[in-house]
């Protein structure tokens, strides 16, 4: 019987999953799809004002290079990626800007929800448990590998799914920007009009483009 038992506990030992173990699952689902979308809620958390921006939407991606994030409460908003150009439009300003898109520009949540940010290449990666409403979810902190980078960054992952459900940023000053993604769709079929942005006649539209 001790036997028995010695061998169970051994068994468990080789199925238990480690962070690198987590971190490798989720990046290689993150490079696998093709297409995505997904609702989310961004929260911001400033280190000067008591109450966090709760801001609501939906974001789409379409490898290689296709991105757009709607934002849609409590102002809308909408950025858009297309042909390495990246388009913000604010319809209560009344006002497009339109700049050329280069890499180092792209945020943390695009690197990560793109497959391009390499988890175990640019992270280490421990488990690091924080409040959440969710279950069936394993939560990682990833600690940049380059000392120069003093940012860590938090994620929530679905245990069967592989995916990313909560993605928490710190930078420098104490400020923490949160994104929580629920109703996620891999692979559905994308309209060609996702990608699509057309403005009222009479939109102020400030072109930088190099």
């Amino acid at each position: 019987m001790k036997k028995i038992i010695f061998l169970l506990l051994v068994a468990s030992v080789g199925f238990a999953q480690t962070a690198e173990d987590v971190a490798q699952k989720t990046e290689a689902q993150l490079r696998s799809y093709q297409t995505l979308q997904a609702d989310f809620v961004h929260l911001y958390y400033s280190s000067t004002v008591a109450t966090p921006l709760r801001e609501t939407g939906t974001c789409y991606f379409q490898k290689p290079g296709l991105m757009k994030w709607h934002y849609k409460k409590p102002e809308e908003k909408i950025y858009l990626l297309k042909d390495s150009i990246i388009e913000s439009y604010f319809p209560e300003d009344n006002q497009l800007l339109r700049s050329t898109f280069a890499k180092e520009e792209e945020s943390d949540i695009l690197l990560l929800l793109s497959g391009k940010q390499g988890l175990l290449e640019n992270f280490t990666a421990e488990f690091s448990p924080f409040p959440t409403e969710n279950t069936d979810v394993l939560q990682i902190k990833l600690t940049p590998k380059k000392e120069e980078n003093e940012n860590f960054i938090l994620l929530e992952i679905g245990s069967k799914t592989w995916m990313i459900r909560k993605a928490v940023f710190f930078d420098w000053t104490g400020n923490k920007s949160e994104f929580h993604f629920n109703r996620i769709r891999l692979d559905t079929s994308l309209p060609k009009k996702t990608f699509e942005l057309k403005v009222p006649k009479g939109t102020e539209i400030i072109t930088d483009i190099k």
